[in-house]
Protein backbone atom coordinates (compact mmCIF):
# COMPACT_ATOMS: atom_id res chain seq x y z
CA UNK A 1 0.00 0.00 0.00
CA UNK A 2 1.11 3.41 -1.38
CA UNK A 3 1.53 5.44 2.15
CA UNK A 4 1.40 9.46 1.83
CA UNK A 5 2.98 11.41 4.40
CA UNK A 6 2.94 14.55 2.22
CA UNK A 7 0.64 16.33 4.98
CA UNK A 8 0.35 15.70 9.44
CA UNK A 9 -2.79 13.19 9.32
CA UNK A 10 -6.28 15.06 11.17
CA UNK A 11 -6.28 11.30 12.84
CA UNK A 12 -6.44 11.04 16.21
CA UNK A 13 -5.07 8.39 18.55
CA UNK A 14 -6.73 6.10 21.37
CA UNK A 15 -4.40 8.05 24.30
CA UNK A 16 -5.85 11.74 23.05
CA UNK A 17 -8.82 10.57 25.25
CA UNK A 18 -8.20 12.00 28.85
CA UNK A 19 -10.36 9.67 30.50
CA UNK A 20 -8.55 6.47 29.08
CA UNK A 21 -7.85 3.90 32.23
CA UNK A 22 -7.07 0.04 32.95
CA UNK A 23 -4.36 -2.32 31.93
CA UNK A 24 -4.03 -1.69 28.41
CA UNK A 25 -3.25 1.99 29.21
CA UNK A 26 -0.98 1.02 31.69
CA UNK A 27 0.80 -1.86 29.76
CA UNK A 28 1.07 0.84 26.23
CA UNK A 29 3.12 3.72 28.25
CA UNK A 30 5.56 1.33 29.85
CA UNK A 31 6.25 -0.16 26.46
CA UNK A 32 6.42 3.19 24.70
CA UNK A 33 8.92 4.12 27.74
CA UNK A 34 10.63 1.15 26.48
CA UNK A 35 11.14 1.00 22.72
CA UNK A 36 11.94 4.99 23.87
CA UNK A 37 14.84 3.75 25.77
CA UNK A 38 15.51 1.21 23.58
CA UNK A 39 15.90 3.73 20.50
CA UNK A 40 17.66 6.06 22.42
CA UNK A 41 14.75 8.64 22.05
CA UNK A 42 15.58 9.89 26.13
CA UNK A 43 19.39 10.41 25.10
CA UNK A 44 18.19 13.16 22.90
CA UNK A 45 16.38 15.18 25.35
CA UNK A 46 18.65 14.20 27.86
CA UNK A 47 21.64 15.72 25.43
CA UNK A 48 19.20 18.70 24.94
CA UNK A 49 19.11 19.26 28.33
CA UNK A 50 22.84 19.23 29.45
CA UNK A 51 23.31 21.68 26.18
CA UNK A 52 20.89 24.54 27.59
CA UNK A 53 21.84 23.73 31.51
CA UNK A 54 25.55 24.29 30.17
CA UNK A 55 27.65 25.14 33.29
CA UNK A 56 24.98 26.13 35.22
CA UNK A 57 24.68 25.07 39.20
CA UNK A 58 22.02 26.57 40.67
CA UNK A 59 18.63 24.41 41.19
CA UNK A 60 16.74 24.35 37.92
CA UNK A 61 12.79 23.65 37.39
CA UNK A 62 12.18 21.05 35.12
CA UNK A 63 8.67 20.97 33.54
CA UNK A 64 8.10 17.28 31.35
CA UNK A 65 4.86 17.89 29.51
CA UNK A 66 3.20 14.26 28.48
CA UNK A 67 5.24 13.04 30.71
CA UNK A 68 3.72 9.29 30.38
CA UNK A 69 4.63 7.04 33.17
CA UNK A 70 7.89 9.33 34.02
CA UNK A 71 10.68 7.43 32.57
CA UNK A 72 12.08 10.81 31.42
CA UNK A 73 12.04 12.29 34.60
CA UNK A 74 13.50 9.40 36.59
CA UNK A 75 16.41 9.03 33.99
CA UNK A 76 17.25 13.04 34.52
CA UNK A 77 17.16 12.63 38.30
CA UNK A 78 19.73 9.87 37.99
CA UNK A 79 21.71 12.46 35.49
CA UNK A 80 21.44 15.15 38.24
CA UNK A 81 21.81 12.79 41.19
CA UNK A 82 25.46 11.51 38.89
CA UNK A 83 26.56 15.17 38.27
CA UNK A 84 25.45 16.65 41.79
CA UNK A 85 22.86 18.93 39.79
CA UNK A 86 19.89 20.37 41.80
CA UNK A 87 16.32 19.78 39.98
CA UNK A 88 13.20 19.89 41.16
CA UNK A 89 11.47 17.57 38.80
CA UNK A 90 7.44 18.08 37.49
CA UNK A 91 5.78 15.84 35.58
CA UNK A 92 2.61 16.86 33.88
CA UNK A 93 -0.26 14.68 31.85
CA UNK A 94 -3.50 15.29 31.17
CA UNK A 95 -4.97 11.68 31.83
CA UNK A 96 -5.50 11.05 36.20
CA UNK A 97 -4.56 7.04 35.40
CA UNK A 98 -1.18 8.22 33.70
CA UNK A 99 -0.09 10.50 36.15
CA UNK A 100 -0.95 7.94 39.13
CA UNK A 101 0.86 4.77 37.31
CA UNK A 102 3.87 7.72 37.21
CA UNK A 103 3.60 8.64 40.87
CA UNK A 104 3.42 4.74 41.28
CA UNK A 105 7.04 3.93 39.44
CA UNK A 106 8.37 7.18 40.46
CA UNK A 107 8.03 6.79 44.57
CA UNK A 108 11.69 6.53 45.53
CA UNK A 109 12.31 9.86 43.86
CA UNK A 110 12.00 12.68 46.12
CA UNK A 111 12.53 15.46 43.52
CA UNK A 112 9.88 14.32 41.22
CA UNK A 113 6.36 15.47 41.08
CA UNK A 114 3.40 15.12 39.06
CA UNK A 115 0.32 17.19 38.55
CA UNK A 116 -2.86 16.22 36.43
CA UNK A 117 -3.01 19.19 34.15
CA UNK A 118 -4.50 20.24 30.83
CA UNK A 119 -2.15 22.09 29.23
CA UNK A 120 -4.30 24.73 27.45
CA UNK A 121 -6.08 25.25 31.23
CA UNK A 122 -5.13 28.31 33.12
CA UNK A 123 -3.72 26.44 36.10
CA UNK A 124 -0.29 24.90 33.38
CA UNK A 125 -0.05 29.28 32.71
CA UNK A 126 0.74 29.52 36.75
CA UNK A 127 3.77 27.73 36.87
CA UNK A 128 7.28 28.58 36.75
CA UNK A 129 10.28 26.90 35.10
CA UNK A 130 13.56 27.07 33.62
CA UNK A 131 13.37 24.10 31.21
CA UNK A 132 10.36 22.55 29.56
CA UNK A 133 10.65 19.00 28.05
CA UNK A 134 8.28 17.80 25.29
CA UNK A 135 9.24 14.18 24.28
CA UNK A 136 7.09 12.77 21.82
CA UNK A 137 3.87 14.91 22.86
CA UNK A 138 3.73 17.74 20.61
CA UNK A 139 2.52 15.72 17.73
CA UNK A 140 -0.92 14.93 19.50
CA UNK A 141 -1.75 18.40 18.98
CA UNK A 142 -3.09 20.68 15.45
CA UNK A 143 -0.81 23.56 14.09
CA UNK A 144 -2.67 25.88 15.79
CA UNK A 145 -2.90 24.22 18.80
CA UNK A 146 1.34 24.19 18.23
CA UNK A 147 2.07 27.49 17.82
CA UNK A 148 -0.12 28.95 20.69
CA UNK A 149 2.02 26.18 22.91
CA UNK A 150 5.40 27.51 21.53
CA UNK A 151 4.20 30.84 22.38
CA UNK A 152 3.47 29.72 25.91
CA UNK A 153 6.67 27.84 26.36
CA UNK A 154 9.33 30.33 24.93
CA UNK A 155 7.37 33.08 27.27
CA UNK A 156 7.56 31.10 30.44
CA UNK A 157 10.90 28.93 30.47
CA UNK A 158 13.79 30.97 31.78
CA UNK A 159 16.63 29.13 30.19
CA UNK A 160 14.84 26.68 26.84
CA UNK A 161 12.37 23.94 26.13
CA UNK A 162 13.68 20.38 24.35
CA UNK A 163 11.16 19.22 21.91
CA UNK A 164 11.88 15.45 20.76
CA UNK A 165 9.53 14.13 18.12
CA UNK A 166 8.72 12.04 15.05
CA UNK A 167 9.68 12.42 11.73
CA UNK A 168 7.00 12.06 9.51
CA UNK A 169 8.18 9.37 6.96
CA UNK A 170 7.18 6.16 5.21
CA UNK A 171 10.39 4.08 6.27
CA UNK A 172 9.70 5.12 9.66
CA UNK A 173 5.75 3.80 9.62
CA UNK A 174 7.26 0.46 7.90
CA UNK A 175 10.32 0.06 10.56
CA UNK A 176 7.64 0.47 13.19
CA UNK A 177 4.92 -2.29 11.98
CA UNK A 178 8.32 -4.32 12.65
CA UNK A 179 8.97 -3.03 15.79
CA UNK A 180 5.67 -3.76 16.47
CA UNK A 181 5.69 -6.97 15.95
CA UNK A 182 9.43 -7.74 17.93
CA UNK A 183 7.93 -5.95 20.86
CA UNK A 184 4.46 -8.05 20.87
CA UNK A 185 3.08 -4.75 21.04
CA UNK A 186 -0.61 -4.17 22.47
CA UNK A 187 -3.52 -2.77 20.06
CA UNK A 188 -3.26 0.49 21.55
CA UNK A 189 -0.03 0.95 21.25
CA UNK A 190 0.37 -0.56 17.76
CA UNK A 191 -2.60 1.72 15.98
CA UNK A 192 -1.59 4.74 18.00
CA UNK A 193 2.07 4.40 17.08
CA UNK A 194 1.25 4.47 13.57
CA UNK A 195 -1.08 7.44 13.74
CA UNK A 196 1.50 9.13 15.90
CA UNK A 197 4.47 9.04 13.42
CA UNK A 198 1.63 9.98 10.30
CA UNK A 199 0.93 12.91 13.04
CA UNK A 200 4.76 13.52 13.11
CA UNK A 201 6.97 16.52 11.25
CA UNK A 202 8.94 17.71 7.98
CA UNK A 203 12.18 19.64 9.41
CA UNK A 204 10.76 22.28 6.94
CA UNK A 205 7.62 22.30 9.31
CA UNK A 206 9.52 22.39 12.12
CA UNK A 207 11.40 26.08 10.72
CA UNK A 208 8.11 27.35 9.96
CA UNK A 209 6.54 27.20 13.22
CA UNK A 210 10.10 28.48 14.62
CA UNK A 211 9.83 32.08 11.81
CA UNK A 212 6.05 31.86 13.07
CA UNK A 213 6.74 32.10 16.20
CA UNK A 214 9.95 34.50 16.14
CA UNK A 215 12.09 32.02 17.68
CA UNK A 216 15.26 33.20 17.15
CA UNK A 217 17.68 31.23 19.09
CA UNK A 218 17.18 26.89 18.42
CA UNK A 219 18.80 23.75 16.27
CA UNK A 220 16.85 21.20 15.03
CA UNK A 221 18.92 17.60 13.79
CA UNK A 222 17.35 14.39 12.74
CA UNK A 223 18.25 11.74 14.88
CA UNK A 224 18.12 8.22 14.88
CA UNK A 225 15.61 6.63 14.80
CA UNK A 226 13.54 9.16 12.83
CA UNK A 227 13.08 11.72 15.46
CA UNK A 228 14.09 15.13 15.39
CA UNK A 229 15.58 16.93 18.25
CA UNK A 230 14.12 20.62 18.60
CA UNK A 231 16.32 22.61 20.86
CA UNK A 232 14.92 26.48 22.02
CA UNK A 233 17.20 28.42 23.92
CA UNK A 234 14.90 31.29 25.78
CA UNK A 235 17.74 32.88 27.63
CA UNK A 236 18.71 36.31 27.01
Amino acid sequence: MLLNTTYRTTEEEIMDDFSLEGEELRDALDKIAAINQFLGGNQLTLQGVKQLIGSKTQKLTIVDVGCGNGDMLRALAHFGSKNKLEFNLIGIDANAFTVNHAIALSKEYSNISYQCIDIFEEEFKALQYDLLLCTLTLHHFKNDQINYLLQLFSSKAAVGIVINDLHRTSVAYRLFQLVCFVFGLNNMSREDGLVSILRGFKKEELVAFSKKNKLKNYTIHWKWAFRYQWIIKTEI
